[in-house]
């Protein structure tokens, strides 16, 4: 499927945030911005929402957790209850450990496996970009044209005017 793309270069990132912010006024749909290193409140200028990674990692985590200690009050209270050295069977101290690991373990794989099926990142996946020199060394801001009702022009406009270095339109397939 072919799009059209209008691309935007910056030679700063203050102009970058600056018409970041502009075409968010002009409600225009941003499709991604490019940047050789992270800037400062450039999610916030684009509107993203904070991530939901953390709460997959509290629930992963009281989950595993929850599998230790049932695990560890299955073995040693009911399935082999074993008098060692007088100790009491539920001993919970000794749990801590075991639990403390097994939930930092299996709330760190819950993490890394939910954000890679958000990130829709897998082994062999090819990398979709509008033009290739994008993620070089240059601030891009990229805008899709979906519909007829996109103004290419005044897009145009309102980026040079915010100090865009260089502003094209490409059509290219993703």
């Amino acid at each position: 499927m072919r799009s059209q793309f209008v691309i935007a270069t910056f030679s700063d990132p203050d102009s970058l945030l600056a018409a970041v912010r502009t075409i968010r006024d002009h409600s225009f749909p941003i499709y991604d911005v490019y940047t050789p290193y992270p800037v400062h409140h450039l999610d916030r200028a684009m509107g993203l929402r904070r991530t939901r990674l953390s709460w997959v990692t509290f629930f992963a985590g009281a989950l595993g957790l929850t599998l230790a200690f049932s695990f560890l009050f299955y073995t040693t209270i009911l399935d082999w209850p074993l008098n060692v050295g007088g100790k009491p069977d539920n001993s919970t101290l000794a749990f801590i450990p075991i639990c403390f690991e097994l939930t930092v373990l299996i709330g760190g794989l819950s993490t890394v496996a939910a954000l890679l099926f958000r990130a829709r990142l897998f082994p062999g996946k090819k990398e979709r970009l509008p033009a290739s020199s994008l993620t070089n060394d240059t601030f891009a801001l990229v805008l899709r044209r979906r519909n007829d009702q996109f103004d290419s022009v005044l897009a145009s406009r309102l980026l040079r005017n915010s100090g865009a270095r260089e502003v094209r339109e490409i059509e290219a397939q993703l």
